[in-house]
């Protein structure tokens, strides 16, 4: 836990403005939901959210009070449906999403960030520059989705004369931002603090529930079409890792030492890490196992413990 600093007059005399920054992760980032309704079962409800890739959308979800419809939809997802939700495409990404978000603008209102009841940014990546982004106006839609737009999986974002990609790629946990926008207490979550403890080199676990069935889950559908498209051996002739499971891996690598030098830096006041290495990166359809997850992760934390027994204000 960071230490801060003591709280001067000004800040003795209010309660403190509360930061939540939630980090990305794909699919494991269902467990923000957990994060969220465990600390408002807590009496914890954070005056400013900002959030990277998931982060964001789950925390663009909160700001308008879509939170718990969201834990609905995701909870009743089954494979079968996140593929009908997948635009497949070569050119600049994968995936386009625009069926994915054409669905999310029936539940999430569009309405620009500034007008939202919270403080709320989205973290993207400028393609061209490498910077830092800060999305904190204009619709929050198209926030979420330049924040998310995973390089190589979905396609770049452009916003006025910039592309903008998944803001994972410069920070992954946005302490910072809350910091700037007037956090005196940040509460962080990072969804891959156990990722590099996962040892089969592989895309997705086997599906425990035998949901998927003979057909297998989509994602290794769509491993099987690019091994066919770029088949490959090694020299010794052993198979080599497919293009899913070298692109997961190599991002899992990068959010792991970027989120540890970004929080050596500018540690949170409050850390929660849910347990998440068998969520593998589009496992959308597991989203109960996350978003349980994440609310027992609220309950064992002794940052958190320690902040409610302490006298606030």
């Amino acid at each position: 836990m960071s230490q801060g600093v003591l709280p001067g007059p000004e800040q003795a005399a209010r309660p403190p403005v509360t930061g939540l920054a939630l980090g990305g992760g794909s699919a494991r980032g269902w467990a923000h939901i957990g994060v969220l309704k465990a600390l408002r079962d807590r009496g914890i409800e954070p005056d400013i959210v900002a959030g990277t890739s998931i982060g964001a959308l789950v925390g663009a979800a909160y700001v308008v009070d879509y939170l718990d419809d969201l834990e609905a939809w995701t909870r009743q997802l089954r494979w079968q449906d996140v593929v009908s939700y997948l635009d497949i495409r070569l050119d600049g990404g994968l995936i386009a999403g625009d069926r994915l978000f054409d669905f999310l603008r029936l539940g999430i209102t569009e309405r620009a960030v500034e007008d939202c009841p919270r403080a709320f940014a989205a973290v993207a990546t400028d393609l061209a520059s490498g910077h830092e982004v800060w999305l904190r106006s204009g619709p929050i839609l198209e926030a979420v989705r330049a924040s998310s737009a995973l390089p190589g999986l979905f396609i770049p974002v452009r916003r006025g004369h910039r592309w903008l990609v998944d803001g994972g790629l410069v920070n992954p946990v946005p302490v910072s931002v809350c910091r700037a926008l007037g956090a005196d207490l940040v509460i962080a979550v990072d969804l891959n603090a156990d990722l590099l403890s996962r040892h089969p080199l592989t895309l997705e676990d086997p599906d425990p529930t035998g949901e998927a069935g003979a057909a297998g889950g989509w994602s290794e559908r769509l491993g099987e079409l690019m091994a066919r498209l770029l088949p490959g051996k090694a020299a010794s002739g052993e198979e080599l890792p497919s293009i899913l499971e070298v692109m997961a891996r190599s991002l899992n690598i990068m959010s792991v030492r970027i989120t540890r030098s970004r929080m050596a830096g500018d540690p949170p006041d409050v850390l929660l890490t849910p347990r998440l290495a068998r969520i593998g990166l589009m496992e959308f359809h597991r989203a109960a196992e996350a978003i349980d997850e994440g609310a027992e992760e609220v309950e064992r934390s002794d940052d958190l413990a320690e902040w409610l027994g302490a006298p606030r204000g």
